[in-house]
């Protein structure tokens, strides 16, 4: 096996039966996936058997009539996080959580116990929440794009100052001298800022990979800008190379102006595989089968605040919706607009595309296999998160049919030895902030005596 190649690292997102947006309806999946958890863990542990490096679970938190139904009745991911971390091993944990609509003292707790729970598996995924209706549920008024970007950067700098409040070697439980801790390696955060005013320290020691892996998903020159400062790693929408590459660019780029490590970058996928092109194609008429027009235009109006699509003529172009979508998910609405404008797409064409793209992930497991391999070396992506249609089938596919042919090529080699999700993602240790500095004054102390 050449060194040179690159090892494809991969996650499973969990979202209930899967990305599309009837998975509910397969064959192959439980109706009720996504508040069944022995489901949950059967995947978990499936994906853990075959190497994947991590589990991701999103969240939103508004729903109305037109919500995706794995929406509309699902679990909150701190739990099932935390319950997934007692029945695996291995395998990392990551999960949404809002900066928008969350204490950051209280997260910074939750996501430490889940990565002192697990030793060390822990990953945040880093969301201002683009949806209007959540402010209601919090008795708020929603930010705009921009706001929510500044709230979001000094949350992330709190955070990170809390998961520093012990050194690592701070609790010396000293039974004899009935010394606990060391109090030269507590610090207080004492954060005064524009948003938030939070004194600390945390009341949970470090873990073994130092802090929780930071993800990020904004694709936005905002979001991308955060990202350059704060992501350990990224997760994208994007539905091409082209796209891939471009947003790689930019991202490393604001990386390398912050004078940071490079950051993995992990497309969400929904491969779909068959021995020959016709079984996939079969595959993919099914998973058409279970999509309604009005389906397919409630999905595209999720992106847009969950505009109204079915007041336009189906069979006419794409409606000028204006600068609807500015401020929810903005890059994905720009995309949207763009791609309608420039194949002269009609609103039909467009709501099914969004909503069950047949995408560069398919067909044959050579085929497929070839795509996760260009994708990787052509500067695309790092690794992927695979997302659906359908959860059950996709993982089995990947896992029966594309992951021996990466591994014949040399693409497909998960470490053993990894033991957090920093050492499988190939992510540095998180120093605590505070060492160098205690250590200096330790040997300040040596040198007087």
């Amino acid at each position: 096996m050449s060194q040179s190649k690159k090892s494809i690292k991969l996650g499973l997102m969990l979202h209930g039966a899967g990305g599309h947006m009837n998975s509910w309806r397969h064959e192959k999946a439980p109706a009720d996936a996504s508040v069944n958890f022995p489901y949950f863990r059967e995947l978990a542990l499936r994906a853990e058997a075959a190497n994947f490096d991590f589990l991701f679970v999103a969240d939103g938190l508004h729903i109305n009539e037109k919500s995706l139904p794995h929406f509309l009745n699902r679990f909150e991911p701190i739990a099932l996080l935390s319950a997934l971390a007692s029945v695996t091993q291995n395998i990392g944990l990551a999960g949404t959580i809002s900066t928008s609509y969350s204490d950051p003292f209280t997260v910074a707790r939750q996501l430490a116990s889940i990565d002192n729970i697990s030793q060390g598996r822990a990953g945040w995924n880093v969301v201002t929440s683009p949806l209007a209706g959540s402010a209601k549920n919090f008795g708020k008024d929603h930010p705009e794009h921009s706001l929510r970007y500044q709230i979001a950067e000094e949350y992330i700098n709190v955070v990170q100052g809390l998961w520093d409040s012990w050194e690592d070697d701070a609790f010396t439980r000293d039974r004899e001298s009935g010394v606990f801790f060391d109090a030269s390696k507590l610090h207080k955060l004492n954060h005064e800022g524009r948003f938030f005013s939070v004194a600390g320290p945390l009341n949970i020691q470090r873990s073994p990979q130092g802090q929780p892996v930071i993800f990020q998903a904004g694709a936005s020159d905002t979001g991308i800008a955060l990202a350059g400062k704060s992501a350990d790693a990224v997760f994208t929408n994007a539905r091409t190379l082209e796209e891939a590459q471009e947003y790689s660019t930019k991202l490393q780029q604001e990386v390398a102006k912050n004078h940071r490590h490079p950051v993995g970058i992990f497309p969400g996928i929904s491969p779909i595989v068959g021995r020959t092109e016709e079984e996939a194609e079969a595959k993919y008429q099914y998973l058409l089968s279970l999509l309604s027009v009005d389906d397919a235009l409630a999905y595209l109006g999720r992106f847009f605040d969950h505009h109204d699509f079915s007041q336009y003529p189906l069979d006419g172009p794409f409606p000028d919706v204006g600068d609807l979508g500015q401020n929810t998910f903005r890059s994905t609405t720009d995309q949207i607009k763009r791609l309608a404008k420039e194949e002269n797409l009609t609103l039909r064409d467009i709501a099914f595309r969004t909503t069950l793209p047949k995408g560069e992930f398919f067909g044959t497991p050579e085929q497929v296999a070839d795509t996760f391999i260009r994708w990787v070396e052509e500067g695309g992506a790092t690794g992927f998160i695979i997302s659906g249609p359908v959860l059950t089938e996709a993982l089995d596919d990947v896992t029966r049919l594309v992951l021996p042919i990466l591994a014949e090529r040399g693409y497909w080699h998960p470490s053993t030895e990894a033991k957090t999700l920093r050492e499988r993602l190939d992510i540095p240790f998180k120093t605590n902030r505070y060492a160098n500095k205690s250590r200096a004054y330790q040997s300040e102390d040596v040198a007087a005596k």
